[in-house]
């Protein structure tokens, strides 16, 4: 499952995702990550969530960003949610296509490794094609 938190900047996105998060905290029985491009949230993720900075990994292009997930689910079969802010600015290429191909493969990471994605991008909604929306 992955679902996707979109609205310009200041619209609420990363409150809903903390509220999210905090709810699974209490629903879930495994571990949960919280993947952020920067250190802002340092203070407000509970310590029992594993927060990993991404500008620590100098993630740069799509591919380094799947490599980067799939290599935090092969270190740990524990991780039943991985929460990521700020996603298009971890991506170099935030096309429609881009951004497509990217929440399908998560789907599909999501459906054969059981692991649920709730994902924050800042961007317009309005003109999004229905590959981008059904992840609303």
């Amino acid at each position: 499952m992955v679902k996707l938190i979109m609205g310009l900047k200041g619209s609420g996105k990363t409150k809903k995702m903390m509220d999210l998060l905090k709810a699974a905290i209490d629903s879930e029985n495994g571990d949960i990550i919280f993947i952020d491009k920067d250190k802002k949230l340092i203070y407000d993720i509970p310590y029992t969530v594993r927060l990993v900075h991404g500008s620590d990994y100098n993630i740069c292009t799509n591919q380094m960003f799947k490599g980067f997930v799939s290599g935090i689910h092969a270190g740990n079969y524990d991780i039943t949610h991985v929460f990521i802010d700020n996603f298009f600015r971890m991506l170099d290429d935030t096309s429609n296509d881009s951004v497509a191909a990217m929440l399908a493969w998560l789907d599909e990471f999501s459906e054969k490794e059981n692991v649920k994605f709730t994902i924050s991008a800042s961007a317009d909604v309005a003109g999004l094609p229905d590959s981008i929306t059904k992840f609303f």
